[in-house]
């Protein structure tokens, strides 16, 4: 796992391999990630948006932007735990990916990024 904290926010990242959803034979590698965002600071903040980088191996980039995370945008008192799962797919079994969110006070409108610290993805095969 990872961790980062920006302004009083942590992010932390727990990834795993999906091989019932993979297909290695056809350059297809499915993993998933957990994120938690805890909020440290004595400020209630909210999560506008999220900006991802994603590197395959095999030379691709891209990026994903977006409102929210999985369809909400969450507010965190200070002390609470928001967390939820994502995927990404890569055509080949090792990449990487971190980025940013967004976030709010909503005491004073004040908008920050905390950083979504690097983390790997790599199918367990090629660790051998």
């Amino acid at each position: 796992m990872v961790s980062e904290v920006t302004e009083g926010v942590k992010v932390s990242v727990l990834t795993e391999y999906q091989p019932d959803y993979s297909n290695p034979g056809k350059s297809h590698f499915v993993f998933t990630y957990k994120i938690m965002i805890e909020n440290r600071s004595s400020q209630t903040v909210q999560l506008l948006r999220r900006h991802w980088h994603v590197y395959d191996s095999n030379f691709k980039y891209y990026e994903v932007e977006g409102e929210g995370v999985v369809g909400q945008q969450p507010v965190l008192e200070p002390g609470e735990v928001h967390d939820y799962v994502s995927g990404c797919n890569l055509s080949s079994g090792l990449g990487k990916m971190n980025g940013t969110y967004l976030m709010e006070r909503l005491l004073d409108g004040y908008r920050f990024k905390v950083i979504i610290p690097e983390f790997t993805l790599v199918a367990p095969h090629l660790l051998n």
